[in-house]
């Protein structure tokens, strides 16, 4: 029989508490490793699972008109978003289904977002109306209550939505912000850096996908835009739209254009364009009706650009209004004939005559006598276009305005060195065409044309724009003598602008028909047709121009944009109270019996 040995206790307990300590050192070492040596990354991990920060976008300043009246403003609205990470901690797909019919979303295309995101930042639904939100937040406190965790991590950002109050009224002037609410056309992206303001930031603390009412909160503030107004007056705009509107579609026309200027300011009253868009509604517009014509179109102006002819004739001391013309039927230089828009025999017009009757002979005449050879006379004229603003930006700042085209005097071709006095192988923008006639009406003196007042800061301080430059390109004497030779094409019986005749008021201006530069053909096709005046011409104070492309029922500047000019004109005169003179316009002969 053997003896049954028991293991020494004592040995047992030895191996025990051996065995115990080295699992109580690897837990010691542990803690030792997470509350000291590791403690900070871990405590910024578990920071960066507990904090969310969000973007506070800036409120984009308003655009109002000369008066005030609202153009463009920005109204409350918010971005849906979410963070992924706290959303694929429960159910990305139920999340998705409870959340597209608030906010009008695809299901498939949120959980899509939520699974596959590319931070823990992601929108959901962008510029959603307050009640929207209001909704979302009903639905989560509801699945809340029934212990249900389909919308936790879903929050909203502030964010303004862009809303302009007039609808089509000044759209192509004030353009138009693209989704992410920064200026994508017009004066929306022309002043974007005034408009859009500084973002802000908050940062907060969640837990399980929640908002701690009771934690505290740290960022900066957003820094509203500055508000900006313009010199435009929205009735005078308003009105300009229609008739534009209205004769663009009787003359069967590709577009029309109409830009109102005060004289003596130099600022930009209306810029009319016809085919236009709505802002509201960019899904609708064309695109090609969404840009500003009468800054971003260049066109040949024809027989408006002779005003500027006969001013540097007359300032040269070469010829006056009574001055006597011989005005063949036709003219033969370089390598054609020249013909005036009429058949006719010999006339013989004093040089208003040649104005009033819009002769293209009787103006090469003219400019002929600028210098004592053609090259001489080529450099003169160029001289004086420049000075009227020819070739030049108008310093505005407009995005895609066009300078137009006027080469070098010494680059003039055979054809050019006489069509370029009568308005044909130059070309401009609406803009410039009207700024010739302000210069005339303001006694000589170009004032570059403005667009902005100024602006009011966040802050309630105003900012006016800086003052336009002002260039002396002819003499007042001379600019006299043009705007009465200007009245002879209004009121003479004979002048092709009668139609352009305001009862009581005294009207200065000048048609124009030029053969119309076609890109789609390479060529000409079709015309252009205008009339440019100001009123009331014996103390000018607001400018009118109007101008329709490719029309197809009619084409004359006198019967086709003269009716227009005289509807605006007569709407501009009575909104800013301007009353008529009730003197008589000048007796200048237009005619001479040799």
């Amino acid at each position: 029989m053997r003896t049954l040995r028991l293991g020494d206790p004592k040995r047992r307990l030895r191996f025990g508490l051996i065995g115990l300590g080295v699992v109580l050192t690897l837990f010691v070492g542990r803690i030792v490793q997470l509350q000291a040596l590791d403690a900070s990354a871990y405590a910024a991990d578990a920071n960066s699972l507990r904090m969310q920060t969000v973007r506070l976008p800036a409120d984009r300043g308003a655009i109002v008109d000369a008066n005030g009246v609202t153009l463009a403003s920005s109204v409350d609205a918010y971005d849906i978003t979410a963070d992924p990470t706290q959303v694929q901690q429960y159910n990305p797909t139920a999340t998705a289904l409870a959340l597209a019919p608030i906010v009008a979303g695809d299901p498939v295309k949120i959980e899509e977002q939520l699974r596959t995101p590319k931070s823990r930042y992601v929108v959901l639904a962008k510029q959603v109306d307050p009640a929207v939100w209001t909704k979302v937040k009903e639905a989560q406190k509801k699945l809340s209550d029934e212990k249900r965790d389909d919308l936790v991590g879903i929050y909203a950002s502030p964010h303004s939505k862009r809303v302009y109050p007039a609808g089509s009224v000044a759209a192509n002037l004030v353009g138009f912000v693209n989704a992410s609410d920064k200026g994508a056309g017009g004066l929306e992206l022309a002043l974007d850096k005034q408009l859009a303001g500084r973002d802000g930031s908050v940062t907060y603390e969640n837990s399980l996908g929640r908002q701690i009412p009771t934690a505290g909160k740290k960022g900066k503030d957003a820094v509203s835009g500055d508000t900006v107004q313009l010199t435009i007056d929205r009735n005078i705009q308003w009105y300009a739209e229609q008739m534009i509107a209205r004769k663009v579609a009787e003359a069967g026309a590709e577009s029309g254009t109409v830009v109102v200027q005060d004289v003596k300011s130099g600022e930009v009253l209306a810029m009319a364009t016809a085919p236009g868009f709505d802002p509201n509604n960019l899904g609708a517009a064309n695109a090609a009706d969404m840009g500003n014509r009468p800054m971003q179109e260049a066109y040949e102006p024809g027989s408006t650009s002779k005003v500027m002819t006969m001013a540097a004739v007359i300032q040269e001391g070469k010829a006056g209004p009574e001055t006597q013309v011989v005005v063949p039927g036709t003219l033969p230089r370089a390598d054609r004939v020249f013909h005036d828009d009429v058949d006719h025999g010999t006339w013989y017009l004093t040089l208003n005559g040649v104005l009033a009757k819009s002769s293209n002979i009787g103006t090469i005449l003219a400019a002929e006598k600028l210098g004592p050879n053609q090259a001489a006379a080529n450099a003169k004229l160029d001289e004086y276009l420049r000075k009227f603003g020819m070739g030049s930006k108008s310093g505005i700042g407009f995005p895609g305005e066009t300078a137009g085209l006027l080469p070098p005097p010494q680059k003039w071709d055979g054809a050019q060195q006489y069509t370029i006095p009568f308005g044909q192988g130059l070309s401009l923008n609406s803009l410039q065409a009207t700024s010739v006639f302000q210069t005339i009406a303001n006694g000589g003196v170009r004032i570059n044309p403005t667009l902005v007042k100024g602006t009011t800061g966040p802050d309630g301080k105003v900012r006016p724009a800086p003052a336009p430059g002002r260039t002396e390109v002819v003499s007042p004497e001379t600019a006299r003598m043009v705007a009465d030779m200007m009245e002879s094409v209004v009121a003479d019986d004979e002048g092709t602008g009668n139609k352009a005749q305001i009862p009581g008021y005294r009207v200065a201006g000048k048609t124009g028909t030029a053969n119309r530069v076609d890109p789609k053909v390479g060529g000409y096709n079709g015309y252009t047709s205008s009339f440019i005046g100001f009123a009331p011409a014996e103390n000018p104070q607001i400018v009118v121009s109007v101008t329709i492309q490719a029309p197809v029922n009619g084409k004359w500047g006198g019967t086709l944009c003269a009716p227009v000019f005289k509807d605006v004109m007569s709407f501009a005169l009575q909104t800013r109270k301007i009353p008529p003179a009730g003197t008589k316009s000048p007796d200048i002969p237009v005619e001479w019996k040799p």
